[in-house]
Formats: C-alpha cells, sequence, structure tokens
C-alpha cells in the first residue's frame, strides 16, 4: 500500500441505515446517534477485571483481549458505534519506538527526540506490523453484526509533543521551542510522524473499519496561527492519506474551539467538539458544512440524572441546527462515572427528536 492510497476490504459490511454513519454523512438518522470517547474502559467493572493482569499495550495488541474490551459497551450501553480499542501511542510501539505506558503518569518515551539526527533515526512503521490491530478488527467485525466500527489513531502534532517532552507535560515547552527554534527539524519530525499515522489509519480501514477518528489531544495548546503554520499540513496528509476510502473522518482536539475552523480544513468530514463550545457556533465556526460530534462535560454524568436530562436535550436541540450531529461527551468518559447512568443516558439520548 502506498501514500495516499487505501484499499477497502474484500467484503465490507453493509451497514445502510446506520444512524452513526447516516448523521456522520450527513443525512437524516433513524434516530440521534451516540458513542462515547472512552466508553471502553475503566467506568466498567469488566473492564478492569479483564485488565487487572494485562497492561495497556498488551491489552492494545492481543486481539481478543482487543475484541472484548471493544465490545464490552456496545453490550452494556447499546452505543451506536463502537471505537477500537487502542491507545495514541501503539503505532510508535510497533514500529520499534521505545515507549511505554506508566500507570499514573501515562505515555513515556525512552530516548527524546529533540534532533535532526533524532528524527532521522525514527523507524517507520510497515504495514506488516499492525497485524495484531488489523486481526482484532477481523474478530470484531462478525460479533458488532450492524453496529459501526470506529478505527482510531493520535494526531501528529499530539504525539510529536510525547517523543519530545518524554511524556506528558501541562506547557509543552520543549515542543513549542523546538517548533520555533528548529522549524525544519519539527517539520521533518511531523512529516514522519503524519506518514507513520496514515499507515496505522490505512491497515484498519483495508481490515474494515467504517469511520476513523484523528485525535489530537494537545492541539488546544496552539493559537491558530502556529496550528496553520505548524500542524495542519500534516493532519491534512495524514486525513489526506485517507481521501476516496469511502469512510467518514472525524476530527478531535481538546480545547480548541478556536481552532475548528482550521481543524476541518485539514480533512475532516466530521469535526469533534468539547464541552466549552455550543454546537451550533462550533459547526459555524467549522466552516457550516460539516457535521459536528460532541459535546456533553463528562462531568455532568455525577449531576444527577435530572441534570443529565436538561443537558441532553439543550444539546440535541443545538444538535438541530447543525448540518449533522453525533452525540457524543466533550472528551472521555471519566473513570469513577457509574456505567448505570451511561446507560440511562444513552437511552435519553435515543429519545431525542431528530432533524
Amino acid at each position: 500500500m502506498t501514500a495516499g492510497t487505501v484499499s477497502a476490504p474484500s467484503a465490507r459490511r453493509d451497514l445502510a441505515g446506520s444512524p452513526f454513519l447516516d448523521a456522520a454523512r450527513g443525512r437524516t438518522p433513524s434516530r440521534l446517534p451516540v458513542w462515547f470517547m472512552r466508553q471502553a474502559g475503566r467506568s466498567l467493572p469488566e473492564y478492569r477485571a479483564l485488565r487487572q493482569d494485562n497492561g495497556m499495550l498488551e491489552a492494545c495488541l492481543t486481539p481478543d483481549l482487543t475484541c472484548e474490551i471493544t465490545l464490552q459497551p456496545i453490550r452494556r450501553h447499546g452505543m451506536d458505534a463502537a471505537i477500537l480499542f487502542s491507545d495514541i501511542v501503539v503505532p510508535l510501539y510497533l514500529a520499534g519506538i521505545g515507549v511505554d505506558i506508566v500507570p499514573g503518569t501515562g505515555p513515556v518515551v525512552d530516548s527524546p527526540v529533540r534532533t535532526a539526527a533524532d528524527v532521522a533515526a525514527l523507524p517507520e512503521l510497515a504495514p506488516e506490523q499492525v497485524a495484531r490491530v488489523t486481526e482484532a478488527i477481523g474478530l470484531l467485525l462478525p460479533e458488532l453484526g450492524d453496529t459501526p466500527l470506529i478505527g482510531f489513531a493520535g494526531a501528529p502534532f499530539t504525539l510529536a509533543s510525547y517523543l519530545i517532552e518524554g511524556g506528558p507535560s501541562r506547557n509543552h515547552e520543549r515542543t513549542k521551542a523546538l517548533m520555533r527554534s528548529q522549524p525544519q527539524v519539527w517539520h521533518a519530525l511531523l512529516g514522519r510522524l503524519a506518514t507513520l499515522t496514515g499507515t496505522f489509519l490505512q491497515q484498519q480501514v483495508a481490515a474494515g473499519v467504517d469511520a476513523v477518528q484523528l485525535f489530537d489531544s494537545w492541539a488546544g495548546a496552539l493559537s491558530e496561527r502556529d496550528y496553520r503554520e505548524f500542524v495542519l499540513p500534516h493532519s491534512a496528509a495524514v486525513l489526506g492519506a485517507l481521501a476516496g476510502a469511502g469512510v467518514p473522518r472525524i476530527h478531535f482536539g481538546v480545547g480548541t474551539a478556536e481552532l475548528l475552523g482550521a481543524m476541518t480544513e485539514a480533512g475532516a468530514d466530521v469535526i469533534g467538539v468539547d464541552w466549552r463550545t455550543p454546537l451550533d457556533v462550533a459547526a459555524r465556526r467549522a466552516g457550516g458544512a460539516v457535521p459536528v460530534q460532541g459535546n456533553l462535560d463528562p462531568a455532568v454524568l455525577f449531576a444527577g440524572q435530572d441534570a443529565v436530562d436538561g443537558e441532553v436535550a439543550r444539546i440535541a436541540a443545538e444538535g438541530t441546527r447543525t448540518p449533522g450531529h453525533v452525540f457524543n461527551l466533550g472528551h472521555g468518559v471519566l473513570p469513577p462515572t457509574d456505567p448505570d447512568v451511561i446507560t440511562r443516558t444513552v437511552e435519553t439520548i435515543h429519545a431525542q427528536p431528530v432533524r
């Protein structure tokens, strides 16, 4: 498979009438569709039991574990889409970059990347190195029935921040310093990461996922000017590698209210919105032509069902004033969230009128 191309699976599932796919394509769905970021995870007791003896990367790269974890929220909550259980550093790990996910800390990189030589030494990701992920997709598709499966990857800027900082960072000092002081090194690094991420997502699409989400966790740390100069071309390269693949491309970041237009220009078919911006406002900022995804504050799920129901109704009403709406949280499910609250919230969302 060459850069910029992607093959379809030999027999992609017929999911005509899927509420999620209809909304993501700007069509009127049969009901308001919903899935939650981090819906498969620490809020579920069955997930905690399964993970008790398995590290995060092991769970992401053991096909039967990945399959089971991905299915758990579908069985419990009745979501309209599943998202492949993974982590943004999985393709880095598969390529041979020294990275681990440390409990209580997050991704930690063995040797930070801060020079031209460091960038040149980064390995590429070969399609065959994604085999454990595509095997999990192969296990999932028959189990999911008519539920779409979303593929997943971290965006080049967020991956670069982890590589440069050596781990999570509050202010991204080293990242921004490299970006401004050595722009050639910066663009070389993000170019390498865009190719790696494109390969990772291309393989997922070829294995049969029905949509993809590019997750730029830290893009909200940037001004729009800096985003357009230093990030947009590389995110566009990733999303462009999937152009013509026939699957919706979702682009999401946290704290990106001022970046929604630029992130849409990168090639998004659906723009994800965190809880800080009303959906109808976000849709206008994104150019008024693409569906939106979001945007219930995850903390509202702790406020009692009356508060949740009120927020769901408000957000659903905002969604009717957009080109299309996939209901989601404004970020991921928080670990202490009561799973029964999630289930009831999904039922409330499904009861909302559609445009």
